[in-house]
C-alpha cells in the first residue's frame, strides 16, 4: 500500500504481513491447523458437530491500539522535553534554540522518513528534539501572551478530534490527485519558510512568520494554510494507518504510523499557537 504522506511515504511502508517474513502460507484470515502443522486459509472443518476453532491472531502485526499507544508515548516524550525546556531555558536563548532546533527536527524527519526500515531510536530522537523546540516556542509565546499555550493545546486537541470525526463518520479522505496537491503544497510551504528564515538573517522580513496582533495578510495566509495542510495530512495519516492494519502490516510499522501522527499534531499545534497570537494584545 502506497501513501502520499511525506512522513509515511516509503514505497514499502505498511507492506502486507506475508511479504515481511511470516510463515509460508500465512494469510490475513489464516487459521493454524495443528494436524497439518501449519497455517491454512479459511475456516477449519467442523467435524463431529464441534465448534470451529477460533482464529489465531498472528503475533507481530500492526494494530490500531499499537499505533495509539506509541503515539501517546511519543507525545509524552515531547511534552516532557518541552516542560524541562520551559523550566530551564533562559529567555535570552529561546529564539536561537527554537530556530536551530527546528532545522535539526526537519533534518531528523527527513532521515527517519527516508529509511527503508523503521528507526525507533531516530523516532525517539525526533521526539526529544521536537520537545525542546516546542518548549522554546511555547515559553516565548507564553512570555508574550500569558495563557496562550493552554488555549493552543486545547485547540489542537479539539481540531484533531474534529478531523478524526470527519474521517470516521463523514468519510473525509485525501486521496489521488488531491493528495498530490497537498504534498506539493506542504513541500512548497517548507521551502518558503526556509527562504523566509534565511532572509531574516539579512534583515529582510517577508511577514511569513510574523506573530502577534501586528501580523499582516501574509502571516494570516501562512498560519491558515498551515492549519489546513496539517488537517489534510492528519486525514492522510488516518487513512494510511487504517489500510496498513487492514493489510496486515508488521508490528514495527506501528512506529511509522505513530511518527507520522506526532509530526502532524505538532505542526498543527504550532500553527494554532500563531493564529491565537494574532488576537492577543
Amino acid at each position: 500500500m502506497r501513501t502520499n504522506n511525506p512522513v509515511l511515504s516509503r514505497p514499502d511502508a505498511f507492506t502486507p504481513a506475508n511479504q515481511q517474513g511470516y510463515p509460508q502460507g500465512f494469510q490475513a484470515n489464516a487459521y493454524y491447523n495443528p494436524q497439518q502443522g501449519g497455517y491454512a486459509p479459511g475456516q477449519p472443518q467442523d467435524t463431529f458437530n464441534r465448534q470451529p476453532e477460533a482464529p489465531v491472531q498472528a503475533a507481530g502485526r500492526m494494530t490500531i491500539d499499537d499505533v495509539i499507544a506509541k503515539t501517546a508515548m511519543l507525545l509524552l516524550i515531547v511534552v516532557a522535553a518541552a516542560g524541562v525546556t520551559m523550566m530551564l531555558l533562559p529567555i535570552q536563548l529561546l529564539t536561537p534554540v527554537a530556530i536551530v532546533g527546528s532545522l535539526v527536527a526537519v533534518v531528523t524527519v527527513w532521515i527517519v522518513s527516508a529509511r527503508r526500515t523503521v528507526s525507533v531510536p531516530g523516532i525517539f530522537a525526533y521526539a526529544v528534539i521536537e520537545g525542546v523546540v516546542i518548549g522554546a516556542f511555547s515559553k516565548l509565546f507564553e512570555f508574550l501572551y500569558p495563557g496562550i499555550v493552554l488555549q493552543a493545546v486545547l485547540g489542537t486537541i479539539v481540531a484533531a478530534f474534529v478531523v478524526l470525526g470527519a474521517y470516521r463518520y463523514l468519510g473525509a479522505r485525501v486521496r489521488g490527485r488531491l493528495s498530490q496537491i497537498v504534498v506539493v503544497s506542504m513541500i512548497a510551504y517548507l521551502i518558503v519558510s526556509l527562504i523566509n528564515l534565511a532572509l531574516l538573517f539579512f534583515g529582510v522580513n517577508l511577514g511569513w512568520a510574523t506573530i502577534g496582533p501586528e501580523a499582516g495578510p501574509i502571516a494570516w495566509l501562512a498560519a491558515g494554510l498551515g492549519v489546513v495542510l496539517a488537517a489534510a495530512s492528519l486525514l492522510m495519516d488516518f487513512d494510511a494507518i487504517e489500510r496498513g492494519v487492514r493489510m496486515g502490516a508488521p508490528e514495527s510499522e506501528s512506529w511509522r504510523g505513530a511518527f507520522g501522527l506526532t509530526v502532524t499534531l505538532i505542526w498543527l499545534y504550532t500553527n494554532i499557537l500563531r493564529i491565537l497570537s494574532f488576537f492577543r494584545d
